[in-house]
């Protein structure tokens, strides 16, 4: 076998399949067993339009700090493919990639993998030759055909319902409700932490006989001022510190974190240090993260209009900026009209760049949309680079950057900021 570096197996990933996103559980699921990849510990599957992240973070430093060695697996990753694949929240290094890859490859035989197929199945497989206590699985695409669904959680999490993705998820949140059940699996805790549930992900959970778990029906949380409390049952946690995680929907993500950690309290009991701990010290980055310095400069992969709606409220919510610029770019297959709506009258200029990648689009293309919207002041550039190093040549010490619209976005500014002297 050839023996490759993990960026030459990262190229190869790409060459494999002719479709970058290929749903479908058959293909995987031989390889699966050929591989002999049934996990012994628990596994926590994690779905949703938004806050999967967030809550995959927050179960597995909470975990961690329960002493649990915790394998976590998330997707997209912003600059390094390792971050999908941590183990105690760490990004697993280059030879452990390359070993499960060339596993995978060992096991597939001639089955045609997509990336992130063939990304899932390595994974699991860096979590077993780890021997890690417990698995927390993010889903790539809704939920039901997605690669992470072949294997058997022990407890579901759908964390939110909404548009994104409607070639192949569906058109309407009642469709995609669907998709997004399909992580449930009978006899076992499904927990819901959208607070209008689609119908359908409730029959659904009613069909097949899983026990299901709403958020202000059968959990949910208190905030006071400067603390917050959880119930579910006789289950109370009080006294809790807020999520390091920013943003006002992070109590409902950190509730979704909390009725897992209920549910399995046989298996995985987590003691309430643990949890404060676990909430304190979390990080996930590009998730409205507010960095240190002025300007001051916020962070956020929102890129549907889900997402962007929580953005435009938690960013109300910040002090008074005399100047409020976004740094911004979309994916040619967002929609991008709708996050245009939400968002024109919430900055004072735009600086649009480009995204040169398969889906990206142009600054013109982005910028047409974003002034029939009524955004006002658009510079565009080239590259989201570019965009970023002006936007902060302009700001001043009492102005806001916000840079959003894409992991990909994000991640230019982060790779530029990190190149600045």
């Amino acid at each position: 076998m050839t023996v490759r570096t993990l960026p030459e197996w990262l190229s190869y990933l790409e060459t494999l399949h002719t479709k970058v996103i290929d749903l479908g559980l058959a293909r995987v699921g031989r390889v699966r067993a050929a591989m002999k990849l049934t996990p012994a510990c628990p596994v926590i599957m994690i779905g949703g339009t938004n806050g999967k992240g967030s809550v995959s973070a927050m179960l597995s430093t909470m975990l961690m700090r329960a002493g649990y060695r915790v394998g976590t697996y998330t997707s997209p990753h912003i600059l390094r493919y390792n971050e999908r694949v941590a183990i105690d929240m760490q990004p697993v290094d280059d030879a452990r990639l390359v070993e499960a890859f060339a596993a995978v490859e060992a096991g597939r035989a001639e089955v045609p993998l997509s990336y992130f197929e063939f990304g899932t199945l390595a994974a699991v497989q860096c979590f077993m030759q780890a021997e890690v206590d417990v698995m927390v699985l993010e889903v790539g695409l809704g939920g039901r055909l997605d690669a992470v669904n072949v294997f058997e959680p022990d407890v579901s999490v759908v964390v939110s319902v909404d548009l994104d993705h409607q070639d192949y998820l569906g058109d309407d949140r009642e469709t995609i409700g669907f998709e997004k059940a399909g992580i449930f699996r009978a006899g076992k805790p499904a927990i819901c932490a959208d607070a209008h549930p689609p119908q359908k992900l409730l029959d659904h959970a009613a069909a097949i006989g899983a026990p299901l778990f709403l958020i202000g029906r059968d959990f949910g949380f208190t905030r006071m001022e400067q603390q917050w409390s959880f119930s579910m049952g006789e289950r109370h946690w009080h006294a809790l510190p807020f999520p390091a995680l920013r943003g006002s929907y992070q109590l409902a993500n950190a509730s979704a974190a909390l009725a897992v950690l209920a549910q399995l309290r046989t298996q995985l009991p987590v003691d309430l240090g643990a949890i404060k701990r676990g909430l304190l010290e979390v990080d996930w980055p590009g998730r409205f993260q507010v960095l240190p310095g002025r300007p001051q400069v916020v962070l956020d992969v929102g890129h549907n209009p889900h997402a962007v709606r929580a953005l435009v409220a938690n960013l109300r919510q910040l002090p008074f900026a005399e100047n409020r610029y976004a740094v911004f770019s979309m994916l040619a297959d967002k929609d991008l009209a709708a996050v245009a709506a939400l968002a024109a009258g919430e900055f004072d200029g735009w600086f649009v760049g480009g995204l040169h990648m398969p889906r990206g689009q142009r600054a013109e293309e982005i910028a047409a949309i974003l002034k029939t919207a009524g955004a006002k002041n658009l510079r565009l550039f080239d590259t989201v680079s570019d965009a970023w190093k002006s936007a902060l040549s302009v700001a001043a010490e009492n102005d806001r950057i916000v840079v959003f619209g894409s992991f990909h976005t994000v991640a230019e500014v982060m790779s530029a900021r990190q190149s600045l002297p």
